[in-house]
């Protein structure tokens, strides 16, 4: 196991690298100035602000310094924020971001391993229809139309929610619902076809034989082995969740990470682009390295390859 962990921690350090060096280039290769705006800015003014920020080294010298900055952690300050560091934006949006996300896990997660095991358990029956149907449309449906709908119905017609904005829980249960849903029917639909799989094997049919319940066998025998791909899928839906969803945020105007990562795309603010996409990245890489240990400590049979036995 400690084998596994120190190649796989070898692993992320080559991908941030290739992540960083992909977003420098990436930046540099769009057209435009950070410091463009409506209203042009006099030759020695943006001349004094590329010095400032290094845009007027050469590629290399300033490839380098980004990569001390990854290293460090420290980006620097914010190109159109004055006054305010990368590092300050993400320590002060993202436990917004991370309270909506896990929220929005929370949610997807139950309601989605709940809709599998109806589904499976009344196959081809009348709950099997609704659940699927519910997961279709939640994966169908992208989440900023939900986010939209949702605005409308429930805020402006019904008044039961507030339209917009992070006051308290109850402005964070409609965008954690419009991030939850579609992820939400992807699990539905795994746990789904997982379980009408293990309902077909030859331990269940046993545990059936002996008299136990329905309900008894599914939380005693099927289910865990009906979780692993779910699992798998919890990697990728951590970091996405947990860190927000970008369009979601700006629909609701929270003030969280992903609002932050839009708006400095728009800007062109290098060093805000820069610290959000190595966070994000950190968070993703290491979400699936814990997937890939649980892995093993729910299904024993699974061994990690590198890992010292």
């Amino acid at each position: 196991m400690v084998k596994y962990i120190f190649n796989r921690l070898i692993y992320i350090l080559i991908a941030l690298f290739i992540i960083v060096s992909a977003t420098f280039f990436l930046m540099r290769l769009a057209p435009g100035s950070p410091f463009a705006s409506e209203r042009e800015l006099p030759p020695k003014i943006e001349e004094q602000l590329n010095a400032k920020y290094g845009l007027d080294n050469p590629w290399y010298i300033q490839y380098k310094d980004y990569l001390i900055d990854t290293v460090t952690f420290d980006f620097g300050e914010s190109m159109k924020y004055k006054g305010r560091s990368t590092n300050d934006i993400i320590a002060e949006s993202f436990p917004v971001s991370l309270t909506l996300g896990l929220m929005a896990m929370f949610l997807s997660v139950g309601l989605g391993i709940l809709f599998g095991v109806v589904a499976a358990l009344y196959h081809n029956r009348f709950p099997d229809y609704v659940a699927s149907t519910i997961a279709v449309l939640g994966i169908s449906v992208p989440s900023f139309i939900l986010a939209g709908l949702m605005q409308y119905f429930l805020s402006f017609k019904l008044g039961l929610f507030p339209v917009s904005g992070w006051k308290g829980f109850i402005y964070s249960i409609l965008p954690a619902f419009a991030i939850a849903i579609t992820h939400m029917g992807f699990i539905a639909k795994l746990t789904r076809s997982s379980m009408l799989e293990q309902n077909s094997s030859d331990y269940v049919k046993m545990a059936r034989a002996k008299g136990l319940g329905k309900w008894t066998t599914v939380f005693k025998h099927t289910l865990r082995n009906a979780l692993l791909p779910v699992l798998t899928y919890l990697g990728p839906l951590t970091a996405g969740v947990v860190t927000g969803s970008f369009i979601v945020e700006q629909i609701f105007a929270i003030p969280g990470l992903g609002k932050h990562f839009v708006t400095s795309i728009s800007n062109r603010d290098y060093t805000v682009i820069m610290g959000t996409t190595v966070f994000y990245a950190i968070i993703l890489l290491f979400a699936v390295l814990i997937v890939d240990i649980l892995y093993s400590i729910i299904d024993p049979r699974i061994k990690l390859k590198g890992a010292k036995k």
